[in-house]
Formats: structure tokens, C-alpha cells, sequence
């Protein structure tokens, strides 16, 4: 038979078959073709049958083929992921799926021992959205919101990750979501139950798996976990995402997870191995501030004297032993007199930066030594320069430069102190919004124990001890305070002040060799020469623009720095007076000998006494709001907020009077204030 005929006879019926010569013969009486009473005969619908399942076998065949075409190249991580949205009714109560206990999709590629990890078809995630669309709530949608997001692919990491999310989402500062994106097939239920997570800690959960996740190839992993949280991203807008930083994470998704950070921009913490403890404190933080976590830098600043190598080394000692795990390493400049004692030019010829224990991989060194050229003595205008100028912040907001004095010694949680007040008083919500953060000069490490005249001896303030139970207090502790006197031996200058502390000094500089006679406000001197002549114009400033400096209570300044008094040099510029003139004359009053028995009293050092970080903070651990704290004027008087706002409008309108050469008259416009300067305080250097 031919082609023709089997065709024909596969696409019709043997009936047809039969019939298919006598329909077309004529008939024998010569009357046409066929009868008049003739019809056809009714064909069964089989031939159209066939047909149609032929075009639907193709047509499945060719959906089959395209669907698992294996997805590759960079471009398909930036495609819309695909989910399977189910029980999305709007009664449907918001809590996440896994609570729904869903079926496992059927998986027809996996094997019943060890799957091969071969699978690198398209990403489904068949579970994220129900919980996305659940947090409608905390306003993800917007750039600025409350939303915390910790992540991780490893269960071992998710272990370290978990207690840290709890304990926030129990401090109800931020909402703390955590994201699963792994490739085992635990239950969310049972990764709660495991590690003590329970409705307390207040987490909110994403299953962030894709589909046939265990069979996955790392490609097709790398490429789930940068669309989870591209999606993640569109949903809550996370303000800071936590992940496991160490070797206990998957590769794939530390890749994934910094290639995200990196195209949108947000903030990626990634925690050290064994940080949970050192880094509790971050916990008490809210999101803005730890949206800033990795956007601001310190440098830090050393002045060495002539004659004082000992208590240089033992600073330098203690900052290589210090706790940088909360931060990028700071930069270390150290200024260097004319004459170098061979100690220290022994020292420093071995001295690395950072030090061997923090994790450098390129070897970079953040180290600057500054020799000084002119051999003779400097005046007090010339060292208050030299000094300034050894530091300018590249970026005012973010930039900020700790002054350490040799005499100085630091406990290993001094760097998470700073990063923890800095956050917080600069940086939160609570902060910025009521504008506190304006008047920070800077946040000082130790707690002084004269004023700045050296004289009398500074009364620090302290709160009731307050109970749990509401009982009445039953004695006092110490606590942070607000002092607007600065301190040149340990203190972190905000990079704006520090900035604006530029301009006010340079502008004085230039009033003083113009008017003659010099004003008293200039000319006059209230820092003890033990202090470098720089913090005498850092001390007008703060009183001008009514700053305060934020100084830490005797308990847990006791944790962050010492300053040793036994081998204890002037500054350079008042290195010769009064070297050898005697505390009390032969003929001296009682009132003499109790001031200078109350002046060695207060000389005595304290001892560092490091403890945990939270531990030696009252209030558990929580820095008090600024509205909480005592503020104490230049001199040390306790004061009020409405108080110091008008010591310092009377003291900048006698200043732009007498120094700046400004007009009194009221009908004459004031100069405005512009950011980082201080021109409305001066006239006559325009």
C-alpha cells in the first residue's frame, strides 16, 4: 500500500473505508450521479477526534519543554520572582504560611538518599508571600520605617542569629522580622521550638526557600537568595539587615546577600564569630540608628609630649588591646614633638596598625606619624593650630575624631562604648527628632574629677535607684551627665563641631591680632595651663553656642578609661611655668590648706575595672534619653535646659560685642547662623 493509503487509513475509519468507491460511481439508469432520495451517510466524529488530540499532545509537549528550559546568565536574578499565592482571602488571618503547615511540593527529581544538587531550573518561592503581605503594618512601603531584618541560609548561623533578633524584638524599638533562606526543608515551627523562640520575643518569620531547594545548584541558590531579598526589600524596606558573617554561613548566600547590599544600598551587618556576647548592646538600638551602622568612621588623634614615651606606649598598648568588632578600624595619627625619646622611637619602629588580632586581609595600615620640624617652642596660638589642623572630616556628618591624651590609658570596650553612644545620641529616632544631637560637642570616655580651672574639685551628679516593684528608691547611683566643659584626655568630637571648631578659631586668631587692646573674653584664661591651650577656644565655643559634652557616670567610666596622673607633663606650650612652684606656701590660711588637700584628693587616680559592657551601664543596659540626663554649666553648677539656653545668649551677645566688633543696635539686622560656621559671631573679619 502506499504512503498516501496509510495515511488515508489512519485518518479514516474501516467504514469509510468501505464506502469510499461506491459514493462515486454513477448509477445505471444514467440520472446523475446519485438518486434523488439519496443522503450521506452519518460519519462518526472520530477523524476530528484524533486530530484534536494530536494538537493537544503537541502543544503539552512544547509548554513541558519550554517551562523547564534551565535558567543561566546574570539578567534572570533580576526577573520578578513567581509565587504561588494561596489562601490570600480577606479573611484569611495575617500570620505567616508556615503556621498553615503546607504540603511539601512534590519533587520529581529528588532521590531517596543524597539528591544531587543538580536542579538549576527557574526560582518559585511558594511561601514568602503570605507573609509579606501580612506586614502591611509597619509601613514597609516607605524608605524610613521601623523594620529590622535579620537573615540566614545556614541553620547553625540561624542558631547564633536567633537569641540576638529575640532579645530586639523584645526591647519594642524596631519590628524585627527574621528570613529563612535555606536549603533545608525544616519546618518554621520547629526552628521556634528549637531555639527557644516563642511568641515573646515578638519575630515575625519569612520562609524565603525556593523551591526544590535541596537539589538546587549553588548558581540557582545564589540567584533564590538575591531575589528573596530583592522582594523582601520591595515589601519592608528593611533599615539594617543582620546576617552571620563568619565560616559558618553558606557561601552562596554571603555572595548573594553583599551583591544585594551593594545594588540597593542598605545597610548589611555582618556579624563576627563569637560577637553575640561583646555586641549585645546593639540590641537596645532602634532603627535609625542602626541604619548608620556602617556609614560613620572615627579617627583617632594622639598628641605626644617631650619626656613622656612611658605613658605614650602604655596608651598605644591598650589600644591594641581593645575590641574593634563593632566597627571598620579607625585610623591613628600620632603627633610627634621635635625631640623623640629613644623608647618611643624603639616602640614604634615594631608598632602595626591595626593590630595583629583584627581581621585585615589586604594588610593595610591606618597609621600616620607626624614628626614636627621647628625646634623651638611654640606659642599657644601656634600649638591650638598645628593641632587643629592635624585632622579635617571628610564627610561632617559621618566623620568624627577621638582626642587621646598619653596620660590615658583604655579598657577593651572603650571602641563599643563610643559606637553605642554614638548611635544613640546622635543618630536615633529619639535624638534627631526632638533635635538633641544639635547641641552634642562630643561624648567623653572618662569622668573628671576637677573642674577645668584645676582648682575645685567637680561634684558629678546622680539619680535615685529606681525598682522594678515601683517601691521607693533606696539610695542613689551614679549616671551620664551633660557637662559643657570639653576635655582634652579622652574625648570624641562630633565631625561638625570639630568642623565648626575650625572656623571659631581661626576667626579668634585673626580678631586678636586686629584689635587692639585685646578683649578680656580672649585675653582672659580659664583652662589650667595642665590642659593644652586648644581646649581654651573649644570651652568659648560650647559656652557660645550652648553645647554639652556627654560624660559617663563614675561606674562605668571606671570601665572605659584611666588617666595616670605619676608620670603626668604640661603641654608643650606651658611646659616652663611653674614647674617647680610648691602647692602650699609656709604661711598658708586654713582655707588654702583645705583646697589643696581636697586638690591631691581629687588627683588620685581610679583604677580600670572592665567588665561587660551592659553590665557596668545602669538601667540595664538602656543609655538614658537625653531629657533624663543632669546638665551642670562650664563651672559646674547644676542647671536646667531653659537656664543654659539663656547663659548662652548672654554670653554670644557679649562676645559678637566685644570680640566679634557687631553692632548692639536692635533695629540692625543680626547676622544669620549658617551650618558649620560660626560668622554670626564675628564682624569685623568679613
Amino acid at each position: 500500500m502506499s504512503t498516501w493509503g496509510k495515511m488515508r487509513g489512519f485518518f479514516l475509519s474501516d467504514e469509510e473505508l468501505g464506502k469510499k468507491d461506491d459514493d462515486h460511481k454513477p448509477v445505471r439508469n444514467g440520472v446523475g450521479l446519485r438518486q434523488p432520495n439519496w443522503h450521506p451517510a452519518r460519519v462518526p466524529p472520530r477523524r476530528t477526534l484524533k486530530r484534536i488530540a494530536l494538537v493537544l499532545f503537541v502543544a503539552a509537549a512544547v509548554y513541558l519543554f519550554i517551562k523547564n528550559i534551565p535558567v543561566l546568565g546574570p539578567n534572570a536574578r533580576m526577573r520578578r520572582p513567581s509565587y504561588t499565592y494561596t489562601d490570600l482571602s480577606p479573611h484569611n488571618p495575617k500570620r505567616p504560611a508556615y503556621e498553615r503547615s503546607p504540603e511539601a511540593p512534590s519533587n520529581p527529581l529528588a532521590r531517596p538518599n543524597a539528591p544531587e544538587r543538580i536542579f538549576n531550573g527557574p526560582v518559585r518561592f511558594l511561601e514568602l508571600a503570605p507573609s509579606l503581605h501580612a506586614i502591611s503594618g509597619t509601613r514597609g512601603t516607605m524608605l524610613n520605617n521601623r523594620n529590622i531584618l535579620f537573615a540566614s541560609s545556614s541553620l547553625k548561623s540561624a542558631t547564633i542569629l536567633l537569641p540576638i533578633a529575640c532579645q530586639m524584638g523584645v526591647e519594642l524599638k524596631s519590628y524585627v522580622h527574621f528570613a529563612l533562606m535555606s536549603r533545608s526543608d525544616i519546618d518554621i515551627r520547629e526552628l521556634r521550638k528549637v531555639n527557644g523562640i516563642d511568641d515573646s520575643c515578638q519575630l515575625i518569620f519569612h520562609d524565603g526557600r525556593p523551591d526544590y531547594a535541596q537539589i538546587s545548584t549553588d548558581d540557582r541558590m545564589e540567584n533564590a537568595v538575591f531575589r528573596a531579598f530583592h522582594h523582601i526589600f520591595n515589601y519592608m524596606h528593611p533599615q539594617a539587615i543582620f546576617i552571620d558573617g563568619s565560616s559558618d554561613e553558606e557561601p552562596f548566600f554571603l555572595r548573594a546577600a553583599r551583591q544585594h547590599s551593594d545594588a540597593k544600598k542598605n545597610t548589611l551587618i555582618e556579624l563576627p564569630r563569637r560577637s553575640a556576647k561583646r555586641l549585645e548592646w546593639l540590641t537596645k538600638l532602634d532603627s535609625q540608628a542602626l541604619r548608620m551602622w556602617n556609614k560613620n568612621h572615627i579617627d583617632i588623634l594622639i598628641h605626644a609630649v617631650p619626656g613622656a614615651s612611658g605613658s605614650l606606649i602604655r596608651l598605644l598598648r591598650s589600644l591594641s588591646d581593645a575590641d574593634y568588632l563593632s566597627s571598620s578600624v579607625p585610623h591613628l595619627t600620632i603627633e610627634l614633638p621635635h625631640d623623640i625619646d629613644p623608647p618611643t622611637k624603639r616602640f614604634l619602629e615594631t608598632f602595626t596598625w591595626p593590630p595583629p588580632h583584627v581581621y585585615n586581609p589586604t594588610n593595610a595600615r591606618y597609621l600616620s606619624l607626624r614628626h614636627r620640624i621647628p625646634h623651638q617652642k611654640m606659642s599657644e596660638e601656634e600649638s591650638s593650630a598645628r593641632f587643629l589642623e592635624s585632622f579635617w572630616p571628610a564627610q561632617p556628618e559621618n566623620s568624627h575624631i577621638l582626642i587621646l591624651s598619653p596620660q590615658v590609658e583604655l579598657s577593651p570596650d572603650f571602641f563599643n562604648y563610643l559606637k553605642y553612644s554614638l548611635l544613640e545620641y546622635r543618630y536615633s529616632a529619639v535624638s534627631t527628632y526632638q533635635h538633641w544631637d544639635r547641641r552634642l560637642f562630643g561624648i567623653s570616655l572618662e569622668q573628671p574629677l576637677q573642674l577645668l580651672d584645676g582648682k575645685e574639685v567637680l561634684s558629678s551628679p546622680s539619680v535615685l535607684k529606681s525598682t522594678h516593684s515601683g517601691d521607693a528608691a533606696d539610695g542613689e547611683i551614679s549616671t551620664s551627665f551633660l557637662w559643657q566643659a570639653p576635655t582634652s584626655n579622652a574625648m570624641l568630637f562630633l565631625g561638625e563641631k570639630w568642623m565648626e571648631l575650625h572656623d571659631f578659631v581661626s576667626r579668634s586668631l585673626e580678631a586678636k591680632q586686629e584689635l587692639d587692646p585685646v578683649p578680656a573674653l580672649l585675653s582672659e584664661k580659664i583652662v589650667s595651663t595642665q590642659y593644652p591651650s586648644w581646649l581654651e577656644h573649644a570651652l568659648r565655643l560650647a559656652r557660645a553656642r550652648g553645647y554639652w559634652i556627654l560624660y559617663p557616670g563614675d561606674d562605668t567610666a571606671r570601665n572605659l578609661a584611666t588617666v595616670h596622673s605619676e608620670l603626668n607633663h604640661l603641654p608643650e606650650e606651658y611646659a616652663t611655668q611653674g614647674n617647680s612652684k610648691q602647692l602650699l606656701a609656709d604661711d598658708a590660711s586654713e582655707e588654702e590648706i583645705e583646697n589643696v588637700r581636697q586638690k591631691i584628693r581629687a588627683g588620685i587616680e581610679k583604677p580600670l575595672a572592665p567588665v561587660s559592657l551592659l553590665d557596668s551601664l545602669p538601667n540595664e543596659g538602656n543609655l538614658r534619653p537625653f531629657g533624663d540626663l543632669p546638665i551642670l554649666t562650664w563651672d559646674g553648677r547644676s542647671t536646667d535646659l531653659h537656664e543654659l539656653d539663656s547663659l548662652a545668649t548672654t554670653y554670644s551677645a557679649e562676645f559678637k560685642e566685644k570680640v566679634g566688633g557687631c553692632s548692639t543696635d536692635p533695629a540692625e539686622k543680626a547676622k544669620m547662623r549658617e551650618p558649620l560656621s560660626t560668622q554670626d559671631l564675628f564682624c569685623v573679619t568679613d
